[in-house]
């Protein structure tokens, strides 16, 4: 388990960050952090969605703070050993999205994974001719550029639904997992038992109210069956969307005076991997390469086109693909049971979780009308 002073942000005494505890007896419970305890603030918003919504959320926080000491209260170290009360994935009613292929770099893998239709033993080779042939680093999606490379790859058979989505009009947006089946830092993730390709995406993921307007941040990890997709993409839900495959965490950020989106546009992500045979794997992922501003992503998720009256968050990618072998050599890299899976970023903190197969995996089962009559049962509706 990873310890308190880990998971938090390197100046959490500025931050203001807001997660959810499962409290066994209770409930879900939504909370804010005050020095290394996670407050319990549940009576002034019953679901983080609602509380991000309230146009005097700045005042609802200074309120809770001023109060605290009156307040029911669990240490964070407490919360990720296992024996009771727990983090949960820091949102619940939002939308979880996430839009892909937004980094030269990792756009090149998923047309890998097209051309090698899912085995990894063909991707080296691939990998070697593409990035011999195309440079994708300097295009701006969209651009008139990127057209003409369209127009000269498409003349050779070469063109790609992942060209399109990665450097044409209109990026890749699609729904990541169902309304609460998030899991949290401390909480296993789920790989499919079927898949022998696969790998994690740490990337930052936007939180967003329903009027388009990013409020915070926080981390996530993408999980992605590579071996799936790159069969077909009509295979996405299957790749992306499987029990405890979505892991958000471990609080929300939100942003003030300390923090706002620019920190996030700069922001370097760490990745490291440690698995019980011992392999080791670690990798990075920097914002400042991203191909479309965040801003940009928000108006394709979110606009007169598609609503959402409980808000929605937003992974926002990743320039990380492994490909180093593990076992099998140019077999690259895949999960295995075990892993310890660490996505960080100093000013996030960071979300740690342990791979486990989906279909062994604690199930989900909290849906939302177990949530709205456990918030009525407590008389917070």
């Amino acid at each position: 388990m990873p310890s308190a002073r880990e998971i938090l942000p390197t100046d959490a005494d500025r931050a203001t960050l807001i997660g959810r505890v499962l409290d066994p007896g209770v409930g879900p419970c939504v909370v804010l952090v005050e020095g290394a305890d996670a407050v319990d603030i549940t009576d002034l918003a019953p679901v983080v969605s609602a509380l991000l919504e309230r146009d005097d959320l700045p005042e609802v926080i200074a309120t809770a703070r001023r109060d605290s000491a009156a307040r029911r209260r669990w240490p964070v170290a407490g919360l990720l050993d296992g024996s009771g009360p727990a983090l949960l994935a820091p949102i619940d009613l939002q939308v979880i999205k996430a839009a892909g292929v937004t980094f030269a770099r990792s756009l090149l893998e998923r047309v890998v994974e097209e051309w090698a239709r899912g085995d990894a033993t063909q991707a080296a080779a691939i990998r070697d001719r593409l990035g011999a042939t195309i440079d994708l680093s300097t295009i701006e999606p969209g651009s008139a550029e990127a057209g003409r490379l369209k127009t000269l790859l498409v003349g050779e058979g070469r063109w790609s639904q992942y060209l399109e989505v990665g450097i044409g009009a209109d990026p890749e947006i699609f729904t990541k997992a169902p309304v609460l089946s998030s899991v949290g830092c401390g909480q296993s993730i789920g790989v499919l038992s079927r898949s022998v390709w696969n790998n994690p995406e740490p990337e930052a993921v936007l939180v967003v109210r329903s009027d388009g307007t990013a409020v915070g941040a926080t981390l996530g990890n993408d999980v992605n069956l590579r071996d799936f997709e790159g069969r077909s993409a009509l295979l996405l839900a299957m790749a992306k969307d499987n029990n405890a495959s979505c892991a958000v965490g471990p609080f929300v950020r939100l942003f003030d005076e300390s923090f706002d989106l620019d920190d996030v546009r700069g922001m370097d992500i760490t990745l490291t991997v440690t698995g019980a045979d011992g392999f080791v794997l670690t990798g990075a992922s920097s914002m400042k390469e991203i191909s479309r501003d965040p801003v940009e992503l928000i108006r394709h998720a979110c606009g007169d086109h598609h609503q959402y009256p409980d808000g929605f968050v937003l992974f926002t990618g990743t320039v990380f693909t492994p490909t180093q072998d593990r076992s099998v050599e140019g077999g690259g890299f895949t999960h295995a049971v075990g892993d310890v899976v660490r996505i960080a970023s100093p000013r996030l903190g960071a979300l740690v979780n342990t791979v486990e197969h989906a279909e062994t995996a604690p199930r989900w089962e909290l849906g939302i009308w177990a949530l709205v009559s456990n918030l009525r049962a407590r008389g917070l509706l």
